[in-house]
C-alpha cells in the first residue's frame, strides 16, 4: 500500500476540468491497493471550481431573530436564508408537517452562534429566492474565519444543499460535511439522515419527497437525445436513476466532463427524492455528484 499525490484530472482518465476558461488541477492524496480500483474518496465534481473569495460583498446587519437552523433575521428587515446548507426543518407554522429530527438543537446553535452579532452577507449566486429572502453566505462582524455555513454543518447540524445558481463555497462546506459526518455529529447519528443504498430500489420509493445522500456503483450510463441517466440496476423501471436534462448536461461540459466516464463508478448523489419508473434524483449541477472511486 503506497500513498501518492496525484490530480484528480489525472485520476480521471487525464480530464481537466475548464471553467470559465480557467485550468485547475485538484490534488487528492489516493490509496492505492496492488493495481485494484483507484479509491478517489470524496472527490466531487464542482467543489473544485469556486472558491470563498468569489464571493460578492451584500448588505450588513445585526442579527435580531433566529427563524430555524439555516434563516435569520437582520435589523434592517431583511431575512436571510444561509445558502450553501439545509438545516432540520421546523413545521414554522405548515399544519401537518413533522419536525425533522435536530431541528432545534440546529435553531439553537445559530442562536448562540449569531444572534446578536453584527454579521456581513456575501452573494454566491442569485440575490433572493421567490419568497423575497436575501440568499447568502453570513460571517460574523465580516471575519471570513466565522462562516455561519462552516459552523452549522461542521457541527453536525445541517448537510450541504446547493443550487444550479447558487454554487460557491462548496467544496468547503462538503469537507465540513464530511468530517462531521465521519465523526457521527448530531444529525449523522440519526437514521433520518443516514447515507441511503443505491441498490435497494425499494426502500428509496419510501423516501419519495426527501431530500437525501444516495450512494453505489453506476450500472451503466444512458445518453439520450434530451437526457442523460446514470443508472444504478439492470432495470431502469425499477431501479434508481439520477437524471441529467440537457440545460443540466451544458453545465458539465462547461466543467469539461464527460458524464460517460461515470460507467461503473463509485458515487454518492444528493437531491430530492421522486419516483417516476423507479426512484430517481434530479441532478441540476455538478455539485450534486460526489465520485468515491473509479475503476
Amino acid at each position: 500500500m503506497i500513498f501518492a499525490l496525484i490530480s484528480c484530472n489525472i485520476a480521471l482518465k487525464l480530464q481537466f476540468v475548464v471553467y470559465w476558461g480557467a485550468l485547475f488541477l485538484v490534488f487528492f492524496f489516493i490509496e492505492i491497493f496492488g493495481g485494484g480500483a483507484c479509491e478517489c474518496d470524496n472527490l466531487f465534481f464542482g467543489g473544485v471550481v469556486f472558491a470563498c473569495e468569489t464571493l460578492k460583498p451584500g448588505p450588513n446587519g445585526r442579527v435580531v431573530e433566529i427563524t430555524d437552523g439555516d434563516t435569520v433575521l437582520l435589523d434592517n428587515g431583511a431575512k436571510v436564508r444561509l445558502i450553501g446548507m439545509q438545516a432540520p426543518k421546523l413545521p414554522l407554522g405548515r399544519i401537518g408537517f413533522d419536525k425533522w429530527p435536530f431541528a432545534d438543537e440546529a435553531k439553537d446553535f445559530l442562536y448562540d452562534f449569531a444572534m446578536g452579532e453584527n454579521v456581513r452577507i456575501y452573494y454566491g449566486g442569485a440575490r433572493k429566492d421567490r419568497h423575497g429572502r436575501v440568499l447568502g453566505h453570513m460571517f460574523i462582524d465580516d471575519d471570513k474565519s466565522q462562516w455561519a455555513q462552516r459552523a452549522v454543518i461542521k457541527a453536525g447540524l445541517a448537510r450541504v444543499y446547493s443550487f444550479s445558481d447558487n454554487r460557491h463555497c462548496l467544496d468547503e462546506l462538503l469537507m465540513a460535511e464530511r468530517q462531521a459526518r465521519a465523526d457521527r455529529l448530531n444529525i449523522w447519528q440519526h437514521d433520518y439522515y443516514k447515507l441511503r443504498d443505491a441498490h435497494k430500489p425499494q426502500q428509496l420509493e419510501k423516501r419519495q419527497g426527501h431530500y437525501e445522500l444516495v450512494e453505489g456503483r453506476v450500472f451503466g450510463v444512458g445518453d439520450t437525445a434530451h437526457r442523460v441517466y446514470l443508472n444504478f440496476g439492470r432495470d431502469w423501471k425499477t431501479d434508481f436513476t439520477a437524471v441529467i436534462d440537457r440545460q443540466a448536461v451544458k453545465h458539465f461540459e462547461k466543467a469539461g466532463i464527460d458524464l460517460n466516464q461515470l460507467d461503473d463508478a463509485l458515487v454518492r448523489i444528493r437531491g430530492w427524492i421522486d419516483v417516476n419508473d423507479g426512484p430517481r434524483i434530479d441532478v441540476t449541477h455538478p455539485e450534486q455528484i460526489e465520485i468515491l472511486a473509479f475503476k
